[in-house]
């Protein structure tokens, strides 16, 4: 994912340096980063070679290097940030967020602490596993993105962070999804049925609201309360009547509930 957004990430930086990077990670020597006194100037110069060569992990510990060495110096901010993106782009996406919450907390006015938010955001959407595993790296993630929409909602992070937003909707909504299937065929159909109906009062714009209304028509039937299965049929119909949902949700009435359904 990193490469698609190569050219954010680079415009966002554009005021500190100007530069391409390539791909992460890259071998290198143990003495690359040993401790050895250096101008501020040249220690920087030769962190960005390192990261425009594709040594990312080498480039984050000589950005490190910079401030440690030359702390006071204007140099040194422009390092912090620097570094962050260098872990990001090695992915070590811990110490990317580290690295950032660290800038922000040391220059939370600074001009570019919208950018020091964004990474945070992408450095969490980037750990976003499948539905199968738990999901509190993405819920970090949405957190983390409505933040940047919150403070900076004009900015392109905010765009980019309403784009990613709705894919991380998406996903959570998928893992409920996931969650309420096993509980019906288990036959826990109110478990199901909470999981359902956080599915459509939290994810309702997602593409699993239709099949989300599909399963409370169900599970309402297999509940034995008709009146609530016609009722979310009637809002599936009203909402997504074109869907294969719908369609599945009408054959469920007309067969379990049709005199509900005429009255």
């Amino acid at each position: 994912m990193i490469n698609s957004r190569k050219s954010i990430v680079a415009a966002a930086l554009a005021g500190t340096t100007v530069f391409l990077a390539g791909c992460a990670g890259g071998n290198s020597n143990p003495t690359d980063t040993a401790y050895v006194a250096r101008d501020v100037e040249t220690l920087y110069q030769s962190a960005k070679d390192r990261l425009d060569s594709g040594q990312a992990t080498v480039a984050a510990a000589l950005f490190d290097e910079v401030e440690r060495q030359h702390p006071y110096s204007p140099w040194a901010r422009r390092a912090q940030l620097m570094s962050a993106f260098s872990y990001y782009v090695g992915r070590d996406y811990n110490k990317a967020i580290q690295s950032s919450q660290r800038f922000l907390s040391i220059h939370p006015g600074n001009k570019d602490a919208p950018y020091a938010y964004y990474l945070i955001a992408l450095s969490y959407y980037e750990q976003i596993s499948d539905v199968q595993r738990d999901q509190k790296v993405t819920e970090q993630a949405q957190t983390a993105l409505q933040e940047v929409n919150r403070r900076f909602p004009q900015s392109e992070y905010a765009t980019d962070a309403r784009l990613k937003l709705d894919l991380v909707q998406d996903h959570l909504a998928g893992k409920e999804m996931e969650i309420g299937r096993f509980y019906q065929k288990s036959g826990r159909w109110i478990a199901a049925q909470v999981r359902f109906q956080n599915v459509v009062d939290k994810f309702q714009t997602t593409s699993h609201a239709p099949e989300a209304l599909y399963r409370l028509t169900e599970s309402s039937l297999a509940l034995g309360v008709p009146q609530e299965a016609v009722k979310y049929a009637a809002v599936l119909g009203a909402n997504h009547p074109t869907t294969k949902w719908y369609e599945r949700a009408f054959e469920l009435i007309e067969d379990h509930a049709p005199g509900v359904a005429a009255s």
